[in-house]
Protein backbone atom coordinates (compact mmCIF):
# COMPACT_ATOMS: atom_id res chain seq x y z
CA UNK A 1 0.00 0.00 0.00
CA UNK A 2 1.20 3.19 -1.04
CA UNK A 3 1.54 6.13 1.58
CA UNK A 4 -1.01 8.85 1.44
CA UNK A 5 -1.99 8.00 -2.17
CA UNK A 6 -4.77 5.24 -1.39
CA UNK A 7 -7.99 5.69 -3.03
CA UNK A 8 -11.05 5.19 -0.21
CA UNK A 9 -14.26 3.76 -1.82
CA UNK A 10 -17.25 2.02 -0.11
CA UNK A 11 -18.28 -1.15 -0.90
CA UNK A 12 -21.18 -2.17 1.71
CA UNK A 13 -23.49 -0.11 3.68
CA UNK A 14 -25.54 -1.34 6.77
CA UNK A 15 -28.35 0.33 8.50
CA UNK A 16 -31.13 -0.17 10.60
CA UNK A 17 -33.28 2.69 11.04
CA UNK A 18 -36.85 4.26 11.90
CA UNK A 19 -37.59 3.72 7.98
CA UNK A 20 -36.10 -0.26 7.96
CA UNK A 21 -34.26 -2.69 8.72
CA UNK A 22 -31.52 -2.43 6.37
CA UNK A 23 -29.97 0.28 4.12
CA UNK A 24 -32.11 -0.58 1.29
CA UNK A 25 -35.94 -0.36 3.02
CA UNK A 26 -34.58 2.89 3.80
CA UNK A 27 -33.53 4.38 1.10
CA UNK A 28 -37.14 3.07 -0.15
CA UNK A 29 -39.06 4.99 2.60
CA UNK A 30 -37.18 8.04 2.41
CA UNK A 31 -36.88 8.62 -1.88
CA UNK A 32 -41.00 7.77 -1.31
CA UNK A 33 -41.21 10.52 1.10
CA UNK A 34 -42.37 8.18 3.99
CA UNK A 35 -41.77 9.18 7.73
CA UNK A 36 -40.33 7.18 10.47
CA UNK A 37 -42.21 9.66 13.36
CA UNK A 38 -44.31 7.86 15.83
CA UNK A 39 -45.55 7.89 19.73
CA UNK A 40 -42.78 6.41 21.53
CA UNK A 41 -43.54 2.33 22.58
CA UNK A 42 -40.21 1.64 23.83
CA UNK A 43 -40.96 2.65 27.81
CA UNK A 44 -43.99 4.99 29.08
CA UNK A 45 -43.21 8.49 27.89
CA UNK A 46 -46.81 9.34 29.00
CA UNK A 47 -45.14 12.43 31.72
CA UNK A 48 -42.65 13.86 29.45
CA UNK A 49 -43.39 16.96 27.53
CA UNK A 50 -42.55 14.80 23.90
CA UNK A 51 -43.98 11.79 23.55
CA UNK A 52 -43.11 10.93 19.76
CA UNK A 53 -39.64 9.86 18.15
CA UNK A 54 -38.47 7.45 15.64
CA UNK A 55 -37.94 4.31 16.80
CA UNK A 56 -36.28 0.82 14.84
CA UNK A 57 -38.81 -1.11 14.92
CA UNK A 58 -39.39 -5.35 14.73
CA UNK A 59 -35.42 -5.39 15.57
CA UNK A 60 -35.28 -8.77 16.97
CA UNK A 61 -31.30 -8.35 17.96
CA UNK A 62 -31.27 -12.50 18.53
CA UNK A 63 -31.12 -12.32 14.42
CA UNK A 64 -27.53 -10.97 15.07
CA UNK A 65 -25.89 -11.44 18.83
CA UNK A 66 -26.72 -14.61 20.82
CA UNK A 67 -29.62 -14.41 23.74
CA UNK A 68 -26.87 -14.15 26.70
CA UNK A 69 -25.40 -11.72 24.62
CA UNK A 70 -28.45 -9.96 24.03
CA UNK A 71 -28.77 -9.50 28.07
CA UNK A 72 -24.88 -7.93 28.48
CA UNK A 73 -25.17 -5.17 25.05
CA UNK A 74 -27.02 -1.98 25.21
CA UNK A 75 -29.14 -1.11 22.29
CA UNK A 76 -27.12 1.10 20.13
CA UNK A 77 -24.49 -1.26 20.68
CA UNK A 78 -26.79 -4.48 19.69
CA UNK A 79 -27.81 -1.87 16.35
CA UNK A 80 -24.20 -1.50 15.46
CA UNK A 81 -23.51 -5.10 15.29
CA UNK A 82 -26.31 -5.45 13.29
CA UNK A 83 -25.34 -3.12 10.82
CA UNK A 84 -22.15 -4.01 10.81
CA UNK A 85 -22.78 -7.63 10.02
CA UNK A 86 -25.40 -6.87 7.23
CA UNK A 87 -22.19 -4.58 5.09
CA UNK A 88 -19.96 -7.03 5.71
CA UNK A 89 -22.76 -9.62 3.95
CA UNK A 90 -23.31 -6.93 1.00
CA UNK A 91 -19.93 -6.01 0.64
CA UNK A 92 -18.89 -9.98 0.68
CA UNK A 93 -15.46 -9.22 1.80
CA UNK A 94 -13.89 -12.21 3.54
CA UNK A 95 -12.50 -11.54 6.97
CA UNK A 96 -9.71 -14.26 8.11
CA UNK A 97 -6.37 -14.33 9.60
CA UNK A 98 -5.21 -13.56 6.69
CA UNK A 99 -6.38 -10.04 6.83
CA UNK A 100 -8.42 -9.54 9.92
CA UNK A 101 -4.86 -7.40 11.30
CA UNK A 102 -5.98 -4.87 8.23
CA UNK A 103 -9.45 -4.34 9.12
CA UNK A 104 -10.00 -1.65 11.72
CA UNK A 105 -13.62 -0.50 12.64
CA UNK A 106 -14.58 3.08 14.32
CA UNK A 107 -17.94 3.71 15.26
CA UNK A 108 -19.62 7.02 16.67
CA UNK A 109 -21.93 7.43 19.23
CA UNK A 110 -22.44 10.75 21.02
CA UNK A 111 -23.93 9.50 24.35
CA UNK A 112 -23.10 5.77 24.26
CA UNK A 113 -25.56 3.30 26.40
CA UNK A 114 -27.37 5.84 28.29
CA UNK A 115 -30.08 3.37 28.61
CA UNK A 116 -28.46 0.99 30.52
CA UNK A 117 -27.26 3.68 32.69
CA UNK A 118 -31.09 4.81 33.23
CA UNK A 119 -31.83 1.50 34.30
CA UNK A 120 -29.24 0.62 36.93
CA UNK A 121 -29.63 3.73 38.47
CA UNK A 122 -32.72 2.75 39.40
CA UNK A 123 -31.73 -0.42 40.49
CA UNK A 124 -29.43 1.52 42.89
CA UNK A 125 -32.03 3.87 44.24
CA UNK A 126 -34.73 1.21 44.41
CA UNK A 127 -32.91 -2.35 45.27
CA UNK A 128 -29.03 -0.91 46.34
CA UNK A 129 -25.54 -0.50 45.28
CA UNK A 130 -25.11 -4.51 45.23
CA UNK A 131 -27.78 -5.23 42.70
CA UNK A 132 -26.29 -2.63 40.38
CA UNK A 133 -25.03 -5.34 37.00
CA UNK A 134 -21.44 -6.07 36.62
CA UNK A 135 -22.26 -4.91 33.07
CA UNK A 136 -23.18 -1.41 33.60
CA UNK A 137 -20.05 0.15 32.25
CA UNK A 138 -19.11 -1.90 29.49
CA UNK A 139 -23.11 -1.32 28.36
CA UNK A 140 -22.91 1.90 29.33
CA UNK A 141 -19.49 3.52 27.67
CA UNK A 142 -19.53 4.71 23.98
CA UNK A 143 -16.70 2.62 22.83
CA UNK A 144 -18.58 -0.72 23.39
CA UNK A 145 -20.47 -0.83 19.56
CA UNK A 146 -16.62 -1.05 18.40
CA UNK A 147 -15.99 -3.16 20.39
CA UNK A 148 -18.54 -5.60 20.40
CA UNK A 149 -18.45 -5.48 16.27
CA UNK A 150 -14.41 -6.37 16.73
CA UNK A 151 -15.45 -9.33 19.04
CA UNK A 152 -18.14 -10.81 16.99
CA UNK A 153 -16.24 -10.02 13.33
CA UNK A 154 -12.56 -10.75 14.91
CA UNK A 155 -11.31 -7.71 13.85
CA UNK A 156 -7.63 -6.53 15.11
CA UNK A 157 -7.00 -3.50 13.17
CA UNK A 158 -7.67 -0.03 14.69
CA UNK A 159 -10.72 0.31 16.93
CA UNK A 160 -11.85 3.37 18.43
CA UNK A 161 -15.08 4.95 18.96
CA UNK A 162 -15.22 8.80 17.97
CA UNK A 163 -18.09 11.13 20.06
CA UNK A 164 -18.69 14.18 18.68
CA UNK A 165 -22.60 14.37 19.27
CA UNK A 166 -24.39 14.62 16.09
CA UNK A 167 -20.65 14.70 14.04
CA UNK A 168 -19.90 11.20 15.60
CA UNK A 169 -20.98 9.57 13.01
CA UNK A 170 -19.50 11.50 9.98
CA UNK A 171 -16.13 12.09 12.22
CA UNK A 172 -15.60 8.54 12.30
CA UNK A 173 -16.22 7.80 8.56
CA UNK A 174 -13.79 10.78 8.06
CA UNK A 175 -11.12 9.60 10.58
CA UNK A 176 -11.43 5.82 9.09
CA UNK A 177 -10.93 7.34 5.06
CA UNK A 178 -7.54 8.79 6.33
CA UNK A 179 -6.43 5.74 7.76
CA UNK A 180 -7.21 3.69 4.65
CA UNK A 181 -5.64 6.48 2.44
CA UNK A 182 -2.47 6.53 4.35
CA UNK A 183 -1.93 3.12 4.31
CA UNK A 184 -2.75 2.21 8.08
CA UNK A 185 -5.50 -0.39 7.41
CA UNK A 186 -6.42 -2.03 3.95
CA UNK A 187 -10.41 -1.57 5.15
CA UNK A 188 -12.55 -0.19 7.78
CA UNK A 189 -16.10 -0.68 9.08
CA UNK A 190 -17.03 2.97 10.21
CA UNK A 191 -20.34 4.52 10.92
CA UNK A 192 -22.14 6.09 13.93
CA UNK A 193 -24.88 4.13 16.23
CA UNK A 194 -27.05 5.49 18.64
CA UNK A 195 -30.36 4.63 20.99
CA UNK A 196 -31.51 7.13 23.71
CA UNK A 197 -34.81 5.90 24.21
CA UNK A 198 -35.45 6.60 28.08
CA UNK A 199 -37.14 9.05 29.96
CA UNK A 200 -34.04 10.59 30.91
CA UNK A 201 -33.10 10.93 27.05
CA UNK A 202 -36.30 12.80 26.16
CA UNK A 203 -36.49 15.31 29.67
CA UNK A 204 -32.75 16.39 29.11
CA UNK A 205 -33.57 17.50 24.77
CA UNK A 206 -37.05 18.87 26.55
CA UNK A 207 -35.55 21.03 29.05
CA UNK A 208 -32.80 22.29 26.56
CA UNK A 209 -36.09 23.61 24.37
CA UNK A 210 -34.04 21.17 21.94
CA UNK A 211 -36.50 19.00 20.33
CA UNK A 212 -40.35 19.00 18.64
CA UNK A 213 -43.19 19.17 21.10
CA UNK A 214 -45.86 18.82 18.53
CA UNK A 215 -47.59 15.60 19.65
CA UNK A 216 -50.46 15.92 17.93
CA UNK A 217 -48.55 15.11 14.24
CA UNK A 218 -45.27 13.57 15.08
CA UNK A 219 -44.99 12.77 11.33
CA UNK A 220 -44.81 16.47 10.75
CA UNK A 221 -42.80 17.22 13.48
CA UNK A 222 -39.16 17.33 11.39
CA UNK A 223 -39.60 20.32 9.38
CA UNK A 224 -36.38 21.61 8.46
CA UNK A 225 -36.06 24.92 6.98
CA UNK A 226 -39.75 25.36 7.62
CA UNK A 227 -41.19 28.56 9.50
CA UNK A 228 -43.22 26.01 11.45
CA UNK A 229 -40.51 24.39 12.47
CA UNK A 230 -40.09 24.06 16.98
CA UNK A 231 -36.83 21.47 17.23
CA UNK A 232 -35.56 18.20 16.09
CA UNK A 233 -36.97 15.19 16.91
CA UNK A 234 -35.06 12.05 18.69
CA UNK A 235 -34.41 9.12 17.24
CA UNK A 236 -32.25 5.86 17.26
CA UNK A 237 -30.53 3.30 14.37
CA UNK A 238 -26.92 2.55 13.55
CA UNK A 239 -25.10 3.03 9.64
CA UNK A 240 -21.96 1.63 9.19
CA UNK A 241 -19.92 1.28 5.70
CA UNK A 242 -17.73 -0.67 4.58
CA UNK A 243 -14.35 1.41 3.52
CA UNK A 244 -12.15 -0.34 1.01
CA UNK A 245 -8.42 0.74 -0.30
CA UNK A 246 -9.26 0.97 -4.30
CA UNK A 247 -6.60 -1.52 -4.96
CA UNK A 248 -8.08 -3.94 -2.62
CA UNK A 249 -11.65 -3.68 -3.50
CA UNK A 250 -10.93 -3.86 -7.59
CA UNK A 251 -8.84 -7.07 -6.79
CA UNK A 252 -11.44 -8.76 -5.22
CA UNK A 253 -14.39 -7.59 -7.96
CA UNK A 254 -15.94 -5.85 -4.94
CA UNK A 255 -19.40 -3.92 -6.30
CA UNK A 256 -18.04 -0.11 -5.85
CA UNK A 257 -20.77 1.77 -4.02
CA UNK A 258 -18.96 5.80 -4.19
CA UNK A 259 -15.42 6.73 -3.78
CA UNK A 260 -14.72 9.12 -0.39
CA UNK A 261 -12.96 12.10 -1.46
CA UNK A 262 -12.01 14.40 1.13
CA UNK A 263 -13.04 14.92 4.53
CA UNK A 264 -13.28 18.23 6.51
CA UNK A 265 -13.37 19.19 10.04
CA UNK A 266 -13.51 22.43 12.25
CA UNK A 267 -15.03 24.18 15.59
CA UNK A 268 -16.93 26.77 16.08
CA UNK A 269 -15.12 27.69 19.15
CA UNK A 270 -17.84 29.89 20.11
CA UNK A 271 -20.83 27.68 22.38
CA UNK A 272 -21.70 24.51 23.69
CA UNK A 273 -25.05 24.19 21.81
CA UNK A 274 -25.84 27.56 19.70
CA UNK A 275 -24.01 27.32 16.11
CA UNK A 276 -22.01 30.53 15.29
CA UNK A 277 -25.18 32.71 14.06
CA UNK A 278 -23.32 33.98 10.63
CA UNK A 279 -22.08 29.89 9.29
CA UNK A 280 -18.54 30.74 10.14
CA UNK A 281 -17.45 27.46 11.13
CA UNK A 282 -19.74 25.08 9.09
CA UNK A 283 -18.71 27.26 5.96
CA UNK A 284 -15.12 26.62 6.83
CA UNK A 285 -15.25 22.92 7.59
CA UNK A 286 -17.22 23.13 3.89
CA UNK A 287 -14.12 24.77 2.31
CA UNK A 288 -12.22 22.54 3.82
CA UNK A 289 -13.42 19.77 2.71
CA UNK A 290 -13.55 21.09 -1.08
CA UNK A 291 -10.14 22.27 -0.73
CA UNK A 292 -8.63 18.79 0.24
CA UNK A 293 -10.82 17.37 -2.99
CA UNK A 294 -9.45 19.50 -5.34
CA UNK A 295 -13.14 20.67 -6.33
CA UNK A 296 -14.71 24.02 -7.39
CA UNK A 297 -17.99 24.96 -5.40
CA UNK A 298 -19.82 24.52 -8.43
CA UNK A 299 -18.87 20.72 -9.12
CA UNK A 300 -20.76 19.48 -5.92
CA UNK A 301 -24.06 18.20 -7.53
CA UNK A 302 -26.35 17.41 -4.07
CA UNK A 303 -25.55 18.69 -0.01
CA UNK A 304 -27.53 16.27 2.32
CA UNK A 305 -27.65 18.89 4.72
CA UNK A 306 -27.60 18.89 8.29
CA UNK A 307 -30.60 20.45 8.77
CA UNK A 308 -32.25 19.82 11.76
CA UNK A 309 -35.51 21.12 12.00
CA UNK A 310 -34.12 23.66 14.99
CA UNK A 311 -34.75 27.54 14.32
CA UNK A 312 -30.96 28.36 14.55
CA UNK A 313 -29.23 25.57 12.95
CA UNK A 314 -31.12 25.71 9.54
CA UNK A 315 -30.92 29.88 9.24
CA UNK A 316 -26.74 29.32 9.62
CA UNK A 317 -26.68 26.47 7.68
CA UNK A 318 -28.64 28.28 4.81
CA UNK A 319 -26.11 30.94 5.54
CA UNK A 320 -23.04 28.93 5.28
CA UNK A 321 -23.57 27.52 2.18
CA UNK A 322 -24.30 30.70 1.27
CA UNK A 323 -20.86 31.76 2.13
CA UNK A 324 -19.06 28.88 0.28
CA UNK A 325 -21.11 28.46 -2.91
CA UNK A 326 -22.12 31.63 -3.76
CA UNK A 327 -24.10 31.90 -6.59
CA UNK A 328 -24.35 28.16 -6.86
CA UNK A 329 -26.11 28.15 -3.71
CA UNK A 330 -29.41 28.65 -5.80
CA UNK A 331 -28.12 25.81 -7.94
CA UNK A 332 -27.22 23.25 -5.99
CA UNK A 333 -29.96 20.21 -4.87
CA UNK A 334 -30.00 20.08 -1.06
CA UNK A 335 -31.79 17.97 1.47
CA UNK A 336 -32.47 17.19 4.69
CA UNK A 337 -33.25 13.61 5.34
CA UNK A 338 -33.91 13.98 9.26
CA UNK A 339 -37.30 15.33 7.79
CA UNK A 340 -38.25 11.72 7.36
CA UNK A 341 -36.17 9.85 9.79
CA UNK A 342 -35.56 12.29 12.84
CA UNK A 343 -32.13 12.82 14.20
CA UNK A 344 -30.22 9.84 15.12
CA UNK A 345 -27.66 11.88 16.68
CA UNK A 346 -24.19 9.63 16.36
CA UNK A 347 -26.14 7.84 13.83
CA UNK A 348 -27.17 10.79 11.74
CA UNK A 349 -23.73 11.39 10.05
CA UNK A 350 -23.54 8.04 8.77
CA UNK A 351 -27.13 7.42 7.72
CA UNK A 352 -26.74 10.67 6.08
CA UNK A 353 -23.10 9.61 3.86
CA UNK A 354 -24.99 6.55 3.29
CA UNK A 355 -27.78 8.22 1.45
CA UNK A 356 -25.06 10.43 -0.51
CA UNK A 357 -23.94 7.10 -2.00
CA UNK A 358 -27.41 6.12 -3.05
CA UNK A 359 -28.05 9.54 -4.50
CA UNK A 360 -25.11 8.80 -6.61
CA UNK A 361 -26.10 5.21 -7.42
CA UNK A 362 -29.75 6.23 -7.83
CA UNK A 363 -29.83 9.36 -10.33
CA UNK A 364 -32.28 10.60 -7.10
CA UNK A 365 -32.41 13.22 -4.69
CA UNK A 366 -34.75 12.07 -1.66
CA UNK A 367 -36.49 15.21 -0.27
CA UNK A 368 -37.14 16.88 2.53
CA UNK A 369 -40.52 16.79 3.54
CA UNK A 370 -43.23 18.48 5.77
CA UNK A 371 -41.71 22.07 3.79
CA UNK A 372 -45.02 23.59 3.55
CA UNK A 373 -44.31 27.15 4.72
CA UNK A 374 -40.75 28.09 3.62
CA UNK A 375 -39.23 30.07 6.15
CA UNK A 376 -38.00 33.76 3.99
CA UNK A 377 -33.69 32.99 6.02
CA UNK A 378 -33.86 29.27 4.30
CA UNK A 379 -34.47 30.40 0.27
CA UNK A 380 -32.38 27.66 -1.08
CA UNK A 381 -33.32 24.50 -3.36
CA UNK A 382 -33.72 22.18 -0.52
CA UNK A 383 -35.84 19.40 -2.98
CA UNK A 384 -39.29 20.18 -0.97
CA UNK A 385 -41.84 17.35 -0.50
CA UNK A 386 -41.38 15.02 -3.60
CA UNK A 387 -38.11 13.25 -4.43
CA UNK A 388 -36.17 14.77 -7.57
CA UNK A 389 -34.52 12.68 -10.41
CA UNK A 390 -30.99 14.49 -11.07
CA UNK A 391 -27.54 13.44 -11.85
CA UNK A 392 -25.26 13.34 -8.63
CA UNK A 393 -21.64 12.67 -9.65
CA UNK A 394 -20.52 14.67 -6.66
CA UNK A 395 -22.23 14.86 -3.12
CA UNK A 396 -21.33 16.59 0.10
CA UNK A 397 -22.51 15.62 3.87
CA UNK A 398 -22.80 18.12 6.34
CA UNK A 399 -23.06 17.33 10.11
CA UNK A 400 -22.86 19.99 13.42
CA UNK A 401 -22.94 18.77 17.12
CA UNK A 402 -23.24 20.28 20.50
CA UNK A 403 -20.05 21.68 21.14
CA UNK A 404 -19.21 23.17 18.13
CA UNK A 405 -18.24 20.36 16.06
CA UNK A 406 -18.09 20.78 12.03
CA UNK A 407 -17.45 17.47 9.76
CA UNK A 408 -17.97 17.46 6.17
CA UNK A 409 -17.50 14.31 4.16
CA UNK A 410 -17.62 14.72 -0.18
CA UNK A 411 -18.21 11.20 -1.88
CA UNK A 412 -17.83 10.96 -5.81
CA UNK A 413 -19.01 8.80 -8.23
CA UNK A 414 -16.66 5.89 -8.77
CA UNK A 415 -14.39 6.44 -11.44
CA UNK A 416 -11.37 4.14 -12.72
CA UNK A 417 -9.50 7.82 -13.57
Amino acid sequence: MSNNHNRVVITGIGALSPLGLDAASTWQGLVNGKSGIDYITLFDAESLETKFGGEVKGFEPTDYISRKDVRRIDRFAQLAVAASRQAVDESGIQIDRHNQEDIGIIIGSGIGGLTSLFEQMKVLLEKGADRVSPFLVPMMIADMAAAQVSITLELKGPNFCTTSACSSGSDAIGVAYEIIKHGDARAMLAGGSESIFNPIGFASFNSLRAISTRNSQPQQASRPFDAERDGFVISEGAAILILENLEDAKARGANILAEIIAYGAGADAFHITQPLANGEGAARAMQTALNKAHLDPSEIDYINAHGTSTQLNDKMETKAIKTVFGDHAYKVLISSTKSMLGHMIGGAGAIEAAICAFAIQKSLIPPTTNLTHPDPDCDLDYVANVARRAKVTTALSNSFGFGGHNSVLILRQYDEA
